[in-house]
């Protein structure tokens, strides 16, 4: 039988209204969270996408929630290859990244491994053929924790140097932000 949270992820499309929509009924029932988790790393669901897009959305509200999964989150990363779903889990990644390493006792804690594993799969999503919003978000990211590991700015500037000509102008935009704080 399906779930409530399934049956309202069959009527979300790609439309923003219809998808805040959605993240707004999560947000008002945390119960929900829990299943939209396991349904944004299950690729094998037809609605896998759609839940990755509904936990950007809540994640922007309420990106705390995301505590008490981080290992799970964080260690599953790899196992998402289609674009509708990397492209939210990258943006995600970084709003972990960077509310980890912000001052706030309301922030997100990450452990090694989580960094490890958020750095892994933004290293793969930057080198794979992926889109330019889902290397974007992994450029930002990787440039964040690249401030607390110090090998990963120069191998972050020797792939962004190595793939520029290939890329589109929102990539160029993104990757010369990026090196110009590196350098």
């Amino acid at each position: 039988m399906l779930s409530e949270l399934r049956k309202k992820l069959d009527y979300v499309n790609a439309y923003r209204e219809n998808r805040l929509k959605c993240a707004q009924e999560i947000l008002e029932n945390p119960s929900l969270f829990k299943e939209l988790i396991s349904i944004c790393f299950s690729p094998e669901d037809k609605n896998n996408h759609k839940a990755c897009w509904i936990l950007e959305f809540v994640s922007y509200e309420e990106l705390h929630w995301l505590q008490p999964y981080l290992d799970f989150f964080c260690s599953n990363l790899k196992i998402l290859k289609d674009e509708s779903s990397l492209r939210p889990i990258a943006k995600v990644t970084q709003l972990l990244v960077k509310s980890h390493y912000k001052k706030n006792e309301n922030g997100i804690k990450l452990s090694e491994e989580n960094l490890q594993d958020c750095i892994e799969a933004s290293f793969d999503w930057l080198i794979n053929d992926t889109k330019v919003a889902t290397k974007a978000y992994s450029i930002r990211t990787l440039y964040i924790l690249g401030n607390y590991y110090d090998w990963i700015h120069p191998e972050l500037k020797v792939i962004i140097d190595k793939d520029f000509g290939d890329h589109s102008a929102a990539y160029k935009a993104v990757a010369k932000e990026v090196l110009k704080k590196i350098k």
